[in-house]
């Protein structure tokens, strides 16, 4: 493999520890605009990955993955609105040793303007090394190359780090296709419905669920460093905050009170949870060690005050309070301190979440029942969705570009899924998943 001298990335079961590839100088060239409005999308040819020898692996022979994790980039690509793939099938084919020396004469008939190429080849200890090299046709240059070592199991991440090289070259973003989604996966009728706690990739792959549905579980959240989710089990019809241990499957119980308790969720720093809690006829946020321990109430005015989030520097909190009549969105110190109404648009406001970024706040707007986003000053307040019978309950991508909620639909037959929007209210898709879906919540990007 001497003529494919690049770096790699090493893949072990539990993180992806980058080896940085050779740097390549600027080529200028191609990129996409995240915040256009209106598509002008970029063509991009996506061939089945070669493979230099066909070989059988625990997933499969080197032949079928190459079109597998082709098909993964190209559906990632797809998916972020900002991309229009050619490919795998109807492109040409590439050979193993034209995966870093492409033949450029034959991509511009296809109209592409970029080439992703790349190689599979299976090792002698039964592990898997992926390359992925991204081309700009027309200037006939190497733009970005990327590899991994990777057990054969995890030829998706893989799939999923190749596409997320590629937005990031082209976008000049952070990527998020590399991470996960847990979500609650519900079954039965509206009025009897089973809720689980359940987890998948952000394209809806390697889906499982976590719990066996003996108890309804609410509003699960990620800590912030992937291993733990913490959310809300009703057990003899008492509300438990719960933390589940994502690579052990084991419960601990944070919070056992006979009072409601309201969508807990990590601070960036992980050493606190946040939440709203119901006592004496009043509903105020609260937060309280991770560990658990004695909760410490931070708002204490009138009206119902609920579903906090953390600005990304765990300095302040935006949280909703029907304090002026109708539920508005506040913002206050993590303290508690200088609350500030920052909604002042028609309608009511609900279920605020903090943009990764810092610079938005994600909300559903009421009534209308439709996503929308504003500044944390409340300045610029737009939608972002329409035409959902209720659309609601919004968690950010890990690069701050791209929105998940859940739609549900009228009716006792009504169902409910998981969807996902960009920023610009374009690019909107509905995301699989094997029954109908709820409170997803979008971790950070994978190690």
């Amino acid at each position: 493999m001497k003529h494919l001298a690049f770096a790699f990335l090493a893949l072990s079961t539990a993180a992806l520890a980058q080896v940085q590839p050779p740097t390549l100088p600027d080529q200028g060239g191609l990129s996409v605009d995240v915040t256009a409005s209106s598509g002008d999308d970029l063509k991009i040819a996506v061939p089945v990955l070669a493979t230099d020898e066909v070989r059988q692996t625990v997933a499969g022979g080197t032949d079928a993955l190459g079109r597998q994790i082709a098909d993964v980039i190209a559906a990632d690509l797809r998916g972020s609105g900002l991309f229009r793939p050619i490919g795998p099938g109807g492109v040409p084919t590439v050979s193993f040793g034209e995966a870093n020396t492409p033949n450029f004469a034959i991509w511009p008939q296809t109209g592409a303007e970029a080439l992703v190429s790349g190689f599979v080849r299976a090792g002698a200890d039964g592990q898997l090394t992926v390359g992925c090299y991204l081309y700009d046709v027309n200037l006939k240059s190497e733009l970005k190359r990327t590899g991994f070592v990777v057990a054969p199991r995890d030829w998706r991440r893989a799939a999923h780090k190749c596409a997320d090289m590629i937005y990031s070259r082209l976008s000049g973003e952070s990527p998020f296709f590399d991470s996960r989604i847990a979500y609650i996966a519900e079954t039965g009728p509206k009025d009897h419905r089973v809720k689980r706690l359940a987890i998948m990739d952000s394209d809806g792959a390697n889906h499982r669920f976590l719990t066996n549905g003996q108890n309804l579980v609410l509003t699960p959240r990620f800590s912030p460093d992937y291993k733990s989710i913490v959310y809300v089990s009703y057990q003899q019809r008492r509300p438990h905050v719960f933390v589940y241990d994502v690579g052990t499957g084991r419960q601990r119980l944070v919070l056992d009170t006979p009072n409601q308790v309201i969508a807990p969720r990590f601070s960036p720093d992980g050493r606190w949870l946040l939440f709203s809690m119901s006592q004496s006829g009043r509903t105020d946020i609260y937060k309280m060690p991770a560990g658990g321990g004695t909760p410490q109430r931070l708002t204490n005015g009138p009206g119902i005050n609920v579903g906090g989030s953390f600005s990304p520097d765990g300095q302040r909190i935006v949280f909703e309070s029907d304090r002026s009549g109708k539920q508005q969105l506040y913002v206050m110190n993590a303290d508690g301190s200088n609350q500030q109404r920052i909604s002042f648009g028609g309608g009511s406001y609900a279920t605020p979440e903090w943009s990764p970024r810092g610079d938005l706040i994600a909300y559903t707007q009421l009534g209308s029942f439709n996503i929308g986003v504003m500044s944390p000053s409340g300045s610029g307040a737009r939608l972002l969705t329409s035409g959902g019978w209720q659309d609601e309950s919004p968690t950010w991508s890990p690069n701050g570009r791209v929105i998940q909620f859940f739609r549900s639909t009228p009716g006792r037959s009504g169902t409910s899924s998981v969807w996902q929007v960009d920023l610009t209210g374009r690019n909107i898709r509905k995301i699989p998943t094997p029954v109908d879906g709820s409170d997803p919540t979008w971790g950070p990007l994978l190690p």
